[in-house]
């Protein structure tokens, strides 16, 4: 088991935003976290990160505990999260911003063959090394945020709502790659509105509710439960 989530509760002031969540992301996963717009789901993820500290609870990773911990060295550990808005550097090139993650590298050789990797997964990219972040397509700039992330070589890739604003072909594309990324070693933790295309690649799935899991199984199994299909999956 790489994660472990326990009895984890966060609140911002008064508001409980997650209460007594827990769950567990066994190595080589993708777990996927689904609910509506304002169920906790980026609190979770930034909780794990330490951006946010818990008012309860615990978070294991690789059996140690990371919940008192600083961001920095969450990081360090091999958790790496690409937020939601993507979080890239506007007014600098492409190339900049991926030089910023490498600037945690210090095996010049491995990190060489990462990036020619990278532009393997992502070709569009490579085309566009040189232009301002700032000026690239919302495709461009998520998946950006995701080669940033990769960069790093972390064990544990957050995502944060990775199709938030994108064309359902950009869409697509998205979660192809999120796909490979995870055939290719990485376990990922996914926290998705789109539901269906969450499940579609997940290998468990947790639905949550106003802070609370109240489902969890097979991300493929999920899918067809009515409970689901009604409240995320158009009926």
């Amino acid at each position: 088991m790489l994660l472990e989530v326990r009895n984890l509760t966060a609140c911002y002031g008064a508001i409980r935003a997650i209460n007594e969540v827990s769950f567990t992301v066994d190595k080589g996963a993708i777990v996927s976290i689904i609910g509506a717009n304002g169920a906790g789901k980026s609190t979770i993820i930034n909780t794990i990160s330490g951006l946010v500290k818990p008012a309860s609870g615990s978070i294991l990773f690789n059996g140690a505990p990371i919940h008192a911990i600083p961001p920095h060295k969450i990081v360090k550990m091999g958790i790496v999260q690409v937020p939601e808005g993507r979080g890239i550097f506007g007014n600098l090139t492409l190339k900049e911003n991926l030089d910023v993650a490498a600037s945690t590298r210090h095996d010049i050789n491995q990190l060489h063959h990462d990036i020619s990797h990278i532009f393997d997964i992502f070709p569009r990219l490579k085309e566009r090394l040189h232009q301002q972040a700032g000026t690239l397509s919302g495709g461009e700039q998520q998946m950006l945020s995701v080669a940033r992330a990769l960069i790093t070589r972390g064990q544990l890739l957050m995502l944060d709502e990775p199709s938030m604003g994108l064309a359902p072909a950009l869409v697509e594309e998205i979660f192809r790659i999120i796909k490979r990324i995870n055939e290719e070693g990485t376990t990922i933790l996914l926290v998705e509105q789109n539901a269906y295309k969450a499940m579609s690649i997940a290998h468990t799935a947790y639905v949550l509710e106003t802070g609370s899991i109240v489902l969890s199984g097979n991300a493929q199994e999920l899918q067809h439960d009515p409970r689901v299909k009604q409240a995320y999956l158009g009926g």
